[in-house]
């Protein structure tokens, strides 16, 4: 179609991402809006898609210079930018750009005149849910968290009554009630574990409760949400912490798995567990780390490696939802088809931003990086 907005799919370069950033689902969305869209050869294959299915959904896959020629560039990760060649002047970057730990990119893609946008910067509005990353890669990231701890844990998680006797059920502690965290809490559940749970925002307190969790809060230092903007978690004051500590530290000695998911936009993650009090633990028992790519929730967590501690086994991916790379890619390219089809101006044929999500998520414009988040 003469004309039409030029959509390119990238295939991902960073190691052991295995997520592709549209599927043959939206693809054939993005045609209907009236868009013609390019996939990169292979750009699938880590989310068991074929060529051939991009294919048959009305893309052209190429081999080389997937981008030439594109006015919006999707990825899971940003591209650098060489592999932005030939992408028309003011394209668009559509991905997970890490603006704070890859800021150098960032000034890249101004000065090659792309106007950048970052997903994971989406606020966090009701219309903007089916649109956010976070949340729906989050969502499998506590599931798959709960699953590799399960594999790891030298015992069953539901109490079974055998007659070669009981077995009682695994203890399971989630430490932040996010989006993840709430998925982990649902998932140890399911698998028949005891589940407690703990954040710093007194309001997650019913949502522990209704999924048949038991909450563990510090209720001695009162006055103290722990609610940031956009509902995000923020740091607390120093009496919480120290509070918060000695709470965990009687808690999670009896405690078989723990599932640390708490993270600050823009931050290292908070640490939440010390050495002393893995070794408090019980030998055999299992830690995830879901903040390990930044930081670490955990003393002497490792990405991608299980390290064992006082006889507590500690395992943290730094990239854990490509660990469901098709499901995840699925959510993923549907927060972007939602995204762009929102803003879709069908007599310009392309998406046109408004004030309130466009300021919120562009980083680069006119050759400068514009977000205030970045200039501050």
């Amino acid at each position: 179609m003469t004309g039409a907005t030029k959509i390119a799919v990238l295939k991902e370069r960073a190691e052991g991402e295995n997520r592709v950033s549209a599927t043959p689902e939206t693809v054939k969305k993005f045609i209907a809006l009236g868009a013609s869209v390019r996939v990169e050869a292979g750009a699938g294959a880590g989310a068991s898609i074929s060529d051939e299915d991009y294919r048959t959904a009305g893309a052209e896959v190429v081999a080389d210079g997937a981008a030439s020629g594109a006015d919006i560039v999707l990825g899971v990760q940003g591209p650098e930018t060489d592999v932005l060649a030939g992408a028309k002047p003011g394209a668009w970057v559509v991905a997970s750009l890490d603006p704070f730990g890859k800021r150098g990119r960032i000034d890249a893609y101004a000065s090659a005149g792309y106007e950048a946008l970052a997903m994971e910067f989406m606020p966090r509005i009701t219309r903007a849910q089916s649109m956010d990353i976070l949340s729906s890669q989050s969502n499998l990231a506590g599931y798959k968290a709960v699953i590799v701890a399960a594999d790891l844990y030298g015992r069953a998680f539901p109490m079974m009554m055998t007659a070669a006797g009981t077995v009682s059920a695994a203890k399971a502690f989630i430490m932040g009630v996010g989006v993840a965290g709430l998925q982990a809490i649902a998932t140890a559940r399911r698998l028949g574990a005891q589940v407690s749970a703990t954040d710093v925002r007194s309001a997650t307190k019913e949502q522990i409760q209704s999924l048949g969790a038991k909450p563990i809060f510090v209720e001695s230092v009162k006055g103290i949400e722990g609610e940031g903007a956009g509902g995000y978690a923020t740091e607390m004051s120093e009496e919480y912490q120290k509070a918060q500590a000695e709470l965990v530290s009687s808690h999670i000695a009896k405690q078989d798995i723990v599932i640390t998911t708490a993270l600050i936009p823009g931050r290292a993650a908070p640490r939440l567990i010390t050495d002393a009090q893995i070794a408090s633990m019980k030998p055999g028992s299992v830690i995830f780390d879901l903040a390990v790519s930044q930081g670490g929730n955990v003393e002497g967590s490792v990405a991608d490696q299980v390290v064992v501690k006082h006889g507590v086994k500690i395992i943290g991916y730094s990239n854990t939802a490509t660990h469901l790379a098709a499901d995840a890619s699925a959510l993923f390219s549907r927060n972007l088809y939602n995204f762009l089809s929102a803003f879709w101006d069908k007599e310009q044929g392309k998406p046109v931003l408004d004030e309130e999500i466009g300021n919120a998520i562009r980083l680069t414009q006119g050759g400068k990086v514009v977000n205030e988040r970045l200039l501050g």
